[in-house]
């Protein structure tokens, strides 16, 4: 489609495009560029793209304010966040609010405090008092109070929250944990100890849920896990008890930020990674792949949870744009499959070495 010049008004001076300028430029009705913009269904998407490519090159801007009197619509997403800087909470803020910004609606967040039990429903009150369309939970969870969801505007959230009607399905997170343990006892260790995240948390539960269905299906009695929260500073201090028990070799952390702790600890004891001690981490954070040794650890795809998340939440608008017929459901359970990322922080226990093959590094 060839550029478009901005429009001028009768004398001479240019002003900002309207959407009958979109219109023309697209060759479409001004009633199918409304469709469009208020990404409603009905349009296929050659024309969604014919009419998005025209506005974007006409610098179309359009005036919420309006639109909002005419449709009863903020085009808002209201997103409930646990306001940390921890990696996983932080890369699903970030997925969340491009996902947002892609289905054509504004994104405003509300931030919870961990250790206030109402801060949950504090957020979403507050973005229910803000007008916006609806919201979505961002995982993870923690446990509080039963919620007060007394409103028409539609709530979902990414992964379990309780007293939330619709939530994504199928979070893979159990069957990555007992991927990742089941690696270790793969390479001949006999059992596998656990750095877990707060137990009020959905994803340290889960976490803690697969690591242990490794070692049941094998008729393996686990070792007491221990609660980190998150840290590198919590998963040096349970590094610093680990290192000093000859039988542990293998150790599976719930993210890698308390692996890293982990490593820390290990170093100062003398105890080498992996001759010593396997280390299989969460999240496969940027600096895994840099660690001495690169860090194991299992990936998270966080821009496929925001996209799921947010179609869900979308089926429940009014007018809003669905998948065309025949498209995959991208609500669906994800497919399964292994995601482990193998690197040299994992090997055959000491008293295997010579026995166990290891697996080819990726």
């Amino acid at each position: 489609m060839p550029s478009h010049a901005p429009p001028e008004d009768a004398g001479g001076k240019r002003r900002p495009p309207g959407m009958t300028d979109v219109a023309r430029a697209a060759g479409v009705s001004q009633k199918t560029v409304s469709r469009v913009i208020n990404n409603e269904r009905y349009v296929s998407a050659d024309v969604r793209e014919r009419v998005l490519t025209a506005a974007a090159e006409l610098g179309y801007r359009p005036n919420t304010a309006a639109r909002a009197l005419i449709t009863g619509r903020s085009q808002r997403i209201g997103v409930v966040s646990l306001g940390t800087a921890l990696y996983g909470p932080a890369s699903l803020l970030v997925a969340l609010e491009r996902a947002t910004r892609a289905a054509g609606f504004s994104f405003m967040i509300a931030n919870t405090v961990e250790d206030q039990p109402d801060s949950l429903q504090q957020a979403i009150d507050w973005l229910l008092d803000q007008g916006v369309d609806g919201i979505v939970i961002a995982e993870p969870i923690a446990d509080g109070p039963a919620l007060r969801l007394d409103t028409d505007t539609p709530i979902v959230s990414i992964g379990q929250a309780s007293g939330i009607p619709e939530a994504v399905p199928g979070t893979r997170t159990v069957a990555d944990s007992r991927e990742a343990t089941e690696h270790l006892l793969d390479l001949g260790h006999e059992r596998v100890w656990h750095i877990g995240g707060p137990s009020r948390w959905w994803e340290a539960r889960d976490r803690l849920k697969g690591w242990r269905q490794a070692h049941t299906d094998r008729g393996i009695i686990a070792p007491p896990p221990f609660e980190g929260d998150w840290t590198p500073a919590s998963g040096y201090q349970a590094g610093l008890e680990l290192s000093r028990d000859p039988e542990v070799t293998a150790v599976f952390c719930a993210n890698d930020d308390m692996a890293i702790g982990l490593i820390g600890a290990l170093a100062e004891s003398g105890r080498r990674i992996p001759e010593s001690i396997s280390i299989v981490g969460f999240d496969d954070i940027p600096a895994a792949a840099f660690l001495t040794p690169p860090l194991t650890t299992i990936p998270q795809d966080f821009e496929a949870d925001a996209t799921r998340g947010l179609d869900l939440l979308l089926r429940h608008l009014p007018g809003a744009a669905t998948a065309e017929p025949g498209t995959a459901d991208r609500t669906a359970e994800p497919a399964p499959g292994r995601r482990l990322v193998v690197r040299g922080s994992t090997a055959p226990p000491p008293f295997r070495r010579n026995e166990v093959p290891q697996r080819k590094e990726q």
